[in-house]
């Protein structure tokens, strides 16, 4: 017997029946979305590791918050180093009309070193390579902020106290990340033009870099050399290290977005078991018969394996043709933010996502296949049905540890692979016995009714496995779409509910002790409401309870970020300002009281601080200690000026500061900002609204990209409701003909099976309004400290769709029953 030429020639008379669609679909969604999500995260990742150079803009980055020492720079060129130096912060820039917050990024001559800017001779326009930097004198602004000023090249804007003319439009910076990092469009100006400027005044918050480029041994040299006189507040980058924060944005995104395609690949292999059984319980008699003509257990697994295989193969195929389509999408939406140009995909990520494929169809089909080798030559007379054996059992928990390898493949985290098992096998329990429940109790309301929908109701009870599974299949989908858009939008509108109507939206930095009293007398003569300016000391944490400390002692990585930069220290005669409240320890009511410190309750947690510990700052070079003698809670939404210290006036006073203040300024009167920049071209005006725009920008996109991801859970689910419906076509088609032999008209009927499947997107729709609700709940009380309002639309909504949605797809499935021959149905069944 040819068992290749004969399980082909099954394969292709069952794909005319139409018998292996659902298993087809279901392998090709888990494949397609697997292959979406990796191969545009490797393409991220292809772009981080070829043009790393081009990122850091050099060989070598030494990052610090204050300005690199001059004997750093001269060894560095000591050793035939080529060197530039960046400065970068954020400061107003104006026209006589206009002025807007940039991002200044202040450059030395050589700068970049490795890679090219680009610029154009207008905004839009094609670019072209720049030859050097901006002379002195010039600016080259981004596109974005031209625009804003509205100015072109050969105008003039005033940036801190300087006239700077515009030169050209900046198109491309080689070490700028994308819209995930940057809040304000730059402008690109002379390091030689800087002082002049007036922008960068004690307490200024400045990103330093030192740029160093050269032969690769020499760069090793000088980077272990450097490696022993880093100070405080410096880290190097090299090559491997380049652009960790979109190294870190994009581990977190694949991670999340891989759980996300997860659900789906989850959802298909359920779909593959349905179908891949009721396939092969078709196939019982025609087993028998080659038991009758001869044909071994072997032959009859390598023949029904051969055509699982092709099937698997030909689906697979499929589906990385789709998920190519679907990493472009994910590209688009989410490759700019990121500022990189995206090589084309390698095949590797296609070819992992099609055996992750085939590999879940091999582990939830080979069961049936083993239990299809027993089937006796006796079936022929007798209706036996399928023995599972100790094989097929073990081949159900190989398909298990597949979907377990496929998470830890996913997450590449043991401990976060274990939360998450954990998390889905109890979520996955409570909707199955969620479901159970309301699957019986919609049975119990059926046989109390009347009229033709309560067939459709006691069905969901006759068929209880089927229609928990598929109940629980499209909670799951549902309650990942309810998430990122109903409750998601619940939050941020519950957010804004909060703040008053006039919540500062302005903040002000880089107010000089000279500039306060006049700042006051503006705000009056502009009927602006009075501000409140606090003083502002920049000072690094040194030492706890006359202990060095110890960045490495901490874990966490915010809270060695925390300890490696400097803290916005301030002072005040008394205590408490609005938005803090008082949680341990006594305040201070006068500026002669003793030198003392009050601390964020969040930020004392973090340092494991405590009342009665001592604090030591370096202050420009000045040491200054003082014990902690109170906790404060902080309520950092309020949109007012707050710090993590504040001592007492008698401690500090005598310090050179900054001023910073936070104000309303109503629509109506953004013309005040154009004046009080003009009157004070140092200060730097933060707008929050523009900010919270562009985060909601970047959020939308995000979130479109993970409800991109979450439509393949949503095909699954679909997947799932038409394998549960081939799997019981058999039972349906007998039901339909005995009724309409027993009188019942057509439309009765179609009552019954849409009843029915609404009834199972009802109950779905229920539960995920549920979850999500709860979820919302969780997230609103206990993380975001928000108060929770109900939403009615949510639940409605939920249960609407839900009902519409498989109501729809279930008589797409069962369409052509209602139309076969109740005598030939009956005859086939016999």
């Amino acid at each position: 017997m040819n068992i290749v030429r004969l399980a082909l020639r099954m394969l292709a008379r069952e794909w005319r029946a139409g018998e292996l669609r659902v298993l087809v679909l279901a392998v090709m969604i888990a494949v397609a979305g697997l292959a979406s999500v990796n191969a545009f995260t490797v393409r991220m990742h292809l772009a981080l590791s070829q043009e790393s150079n081009r990122l850091l803009g050099a060989d070598l980055v030494l990052v610090s918050d204050h300005a690199p020492a001059a004997r750093l720079i001269a060894e560095a060129q000591r050793r035939g180093l080529a060197t530039a130096q960046t400065a970068l912060f954020p400061s107003m820039v104006s026209t006589p009309q206009q002025s807007r917050l940039a991002e200044i990024k202040a450059v030395s001559n050589g700068y970049p070193l490795r890679g090219t800017l680009r610029i154009a001779d207008a905004a839009f326009g094609a670019d072209h390579p720049a030859d050097g930097i901006p002379r002195p004198g010039s600016v080259w602004l981004e596109a974005r902020l031209a625009n804003e000023l509205q100015v072109t090249p050969g105008a003039s804007i005033q940036v801190g106290y300087s006239q700077l003319k515009v030169a050209a439009i900046l198109t491309n910076e080689p070490d700028r990340g994308g819209d995930f990092f940057n809040l304000a469009p730059r402008l690109l100006m002379n390091q030689a033009d800087l002082p002049a400027t007036g922008l960068i005044q004690p307490g200024s918050r400045v990103g330093y870099r030192l740029l160093i480029a050269g032969g690769s041994k020499a760069v090793e040299s000088y980077r272990n050399w450097l490696a022993q006189h880093l100070e405080r507040g410096q880290r190097v980058l090299g090559v491997r290290d380049a652009r960790p924060e979109i190294r870190n944005v994009l581990d977190k995104a694949e991670r999340y977005l891989g759980l996300a395609v997860l659900l789906a690949a989850m959802l298909a292999a359920v779909a593959i078991l349905l179908s891949a059984r009721h396939f092969l319980r078709r196939h019982l008699d025609a087993c028998a018969l080659l038991r009758c003509f001869g044909a071994s257990q072997r032959n009859i697994v390598a023949l029904y394996a051969l055509q699982i295989a092709v099937l698997g193969v030909l689906a697979a195929l499929a589906g990385v043709a789709l998920g190519y389509a679907g990493q472009m999408v994910l590209a688009g939406l989410l490759g700019k933010l990121a500022n990189l140009v995206l090589p084309p995909a390698n095949g590797l990520p296609f070819l992992q996502a099609a055996l992750a494929g085939l590999v879940l169809l091999a582990g939830f089909s080979l069961p049936t296949l083993f239990a299809l080798r027993r089937t006796p030559a006796l079936r022929i007379l007798r209706r036996d049905g399928m023995a599972f054996d100790a094989l097929g059992a073990a081949s159900y928990l190989a398909g298990l540890a597949a979907l377990t390898a496929l998470l830890f493949w996913q997450v590449r985290d043991t401990r976060l692979t274990l939360m998450v098992l954990s998390g889905m096998g109890a979520t996955l329990l409570l909707t199955v016995l969620l479901a159970w429940l309301l699957v019986l109790g919609a049975g119990w309301l059926g046989a109390r009714s009347r009229g033709s929908w309560r067939q459709g109701l006691l069905n969901l009870r006759r068929r209880a496995g089927g229609s928990v599974i598929q109940v629980s299949a499209f909670t799951l989908g549902m309650l990942a779409l309810l998430l990122l858009t109903v409750v998601r939008g619940d939050l941020l509108n519950n957010w804004r509910a909060t703040l008053p109507a006039d919540a500062p939206n302005r903040f002000v930095i880089n107010i000089q002790p000279d500039q306060v009293a006049p700042l006051r007398v503006f705000f009056r003569s502009h009927g602006l409401a009075e501000a409140t300016l606090y003083p502002m000391i920049r000072g690094r944490l040194t030492a706890i309870n006359g202990h060095a400390v110890n960045v490495a002692a901490y874990a966490d990585q915010q809270t060695r970020r925390l300890l490696e930069r400097e803290f916005n220290l301030s002072y005040a005669d008394r205590l408490m300002q609005q938005g803090n409240q008082l949680v341990a320890g006594y305040g201070w009511n006068s500026a002669n009281a003793a030198p003392q410190f009050s601390v964020e309750q969040g930020i004392a947690e973090k340092l494991h601080l405590k009342l009665g510990d001592s604090l030591s700052f370096d202050v420009g070079g000045m040491p200054v200690s003082a014990q902690i003698t109170s906790l404060r809670k902080v309520n950092w939404d309020s949109f007012r000026v707050n710090f993590f210290v504040i001592a007492n006036s008698s401690l500090l006073q005598n310090i050179p500061a900054s001023y910073i203040t936070s104000f309303y300024l109503p629509a109506q009167q953004s013309g005040v900002l154009n004046e009080m920049v003009k009157a004070y071209p140092n200060l730097t005006v933060i707008d929050v609204s523009a900010i919270m725009k562009t985060v909601q920008d970047m959020l939308d996109r995000v979130t479109a990209a993970v409800q991109f991801v979450f439509i393949f859970s949503l095909a699954s689910g679909l997947v799932v409701l038409y394998a549960a419906l081939a799997a019981t076509r058999d039972e349906r088609a007998l039901e339909t003909a005995l009724w309409r032999v027993l009188g019942a008209r057509r439309g009765q009927l179609w009552v019954a099976q849409v009843t029915e499947f609404a009834a199972i997107g009802l109950l779905a729709g229920l539960l995920a309004a549920a979850g999500a609700s709860a979820i919302g709940w969780a997230l609103s009380s206990e993380v975001f400290n928000l108060p929770y309002h109900f939403n009615p639309m949510l639940w409605i909504s939920a249960m609407v769709l839900g009902s519409a949605g498989v109501a729809l797809a279930g008589v797409a499935g069962l369409w052509g029953i209602s139309r076969e021959a109740p005598l030939a149905t009956l005859r086939a069944a016999a």
